[in-house]
């Protein structure tokens, strides 16, 4: 038995997982700890343990695959996630709080969400696409493939629709390119047209913003193509007059959900209901917390969806500041040691595989942290480990163990 269980305990990213997870099963029983009982969040944490229990077996299982056959697989694999995101638009349901969006199978009695599978496929596919050549992404044009990879599911995800789900494929993307070797000049050209989109909604950022790429595609003039200088400059210009044009086609509703994001005071009562009680949670915890289960907001039920989008919220109210930080300290750790795995293995396909995954994570506790202090806008992405989930968390622990595996391959 203690052979069977060795990789939990040996590895270091299987220890700081098996933290999170323990942990996180605790928060999720402290979210359903409420004044007035709920049948939607009471009980949950046994349902919780009962997915970390089989993300557990399932872990002590891939870790043990032999590197190549998981090599072998991913192409596979990546057909089946994007097989699956397809199935899902056409008989995909809601579910929880993703009720008005297609994102859940269900097959018996048991739901499960394609998009979150896609997400390890979609680093498994990148991974095996960018190791087919012995050297790294030099040019624009090698990034094409790369990057119809990692859109494709991508915009399944988004006509579900999912954005939050569908930020985690960017952040796999780029982190993949950094873990094949592709220069780093190259990655800032590639992600140019999305700084453009986001900088178009102010016309003097957005001009500053392009008179210091012209620069950059200047300076980098003799490493790229003439086509390729021409492509990153359109792009660039489309992508802020596409940015432009959504903002024109947004409905009031939507719009004002952004601006609130800016000025929650301004809608108290409803669009800046959640960030308001999400920043009081924070902020009443202080350095030690009002203790585990106390929570006022939480107990109140002041704090919106706090077993899921807001968990860290509850972290903030009844751990304060050393709790959170204890938290982000152990997310700090487990991307060391990821980025230990991708640099000490000697399989080419652990860099950009452990990077990716790398990206998936750090875009999940980016936004979902960012979000309940008001860094970025509100949107439905689950903290890894800890927000409860069934599908997130079997998968994050599917991804762990690949990550294990191929550290095996170590020099």
């Amino acid at each position: 038995m203690k052979q069977i269980l060795a990789p939990l305990w040996q590895h270091p990213v299987a220890r700081v997982v098996l933290v999170l997870s323990l942990f996180g099963v605790a928060m999720v029983y402290s979210a359903g700890s409420l004044q007035q009982p709920s049948p939607i969040v009471s009980g949950i944490w046994i349902r919780q343990a009962i997915f970390l229990a089989a993300g557990v077996l399932g872990f002590l299982f891939v870790c043990r695959v032999p590197t190549r056959w998981i090599e072998w697989s991913s192409a596979p694999i990546y057909i089946v996630g994007v097989a699956l995101l397809a199935v899902t638009l056409v008989v995909g349901t809601g579910a929880g709080t993703a009720k008005g969006v297609s994102s859940f199978l269900a097959v018996g009695g048991f739901r499960f969400q394609p998009a979150e599978a896609a997400k390890v496929a979609t680093a498994l596919g990148l991974a095996a696409l960018l190791v087919r050549h012995s050297d790294p992404p030099k040019h624009l044009r090698e990034l094409l493939a790369p990057a119809v990879v990692a859109g494709l599911p991508l915009v399944l995800v988004l006509l579900q629709p999912d954005l939050g789900t569908a930020l985690a494929f960017v952040g796999i993307f780029f982190a993949a390119l950094v873990g094949a070797g592709a220069p780093w000049p190259l990655i800032l050209l590639a992600a140019s047209p999305g700084a453009a989109f986001i900088l178009a909604f102010s016309v003097r950022a957005w001009a500053l913003y392009f008179a210091l790429l012209a620069i950059g595609v200047y300076l980098y003039r003799y490493r790229l193509y003439l086509v390729e200088s021409v492509a990153v400059i359109l792009a660039n210009v489309a992508a802020g007059g596409a940015a432009r044009a959504l903002w024109r086609s947004l409905s009031d509703y939507q719009r004002n959900r952004l601006l609130v994001y800016l000025d929650p005071g301004m809608d108290p009562q409803n669009a800046g209901w959640q960030l308001i009680q999400s920043k009081v949670a924070v902020g009443s915890g202080g350095f030690f917390g009002q203790g585990f289960t106390m929570g006022t907001q939480k107990r109140l039920a002041f704090l919106p969806e706090q077993h899921t989008d807001f968990i860290f919220s509850v972290v903030g109210e009844e751990f304060g500041f050393v709790g959170t930080s204890s938290v982000l300290l152990l997310f700090g750790y487990l991307f060391y040691k990821l980025i230990g795995v991708a640099e000490g293995s000697r399989s080419a396909f652990a860099g950009p595989f452990a990077f990716g995954v790398l990206g998936m994570w750090m875009t999940h506790v980016f936004v979902n942290v960012g979000m309940t202090v008001g860094v970025v806008p509100i949107t439905g992405i689950p903290l890894p480990f800890i927000s409860y989930g069934g599908s997130f968390l079997l998968v994050s622990w599917m991804a762990a163990a690949v990550v294990v595996a191929l550290s095996t391959d170590s020099a």
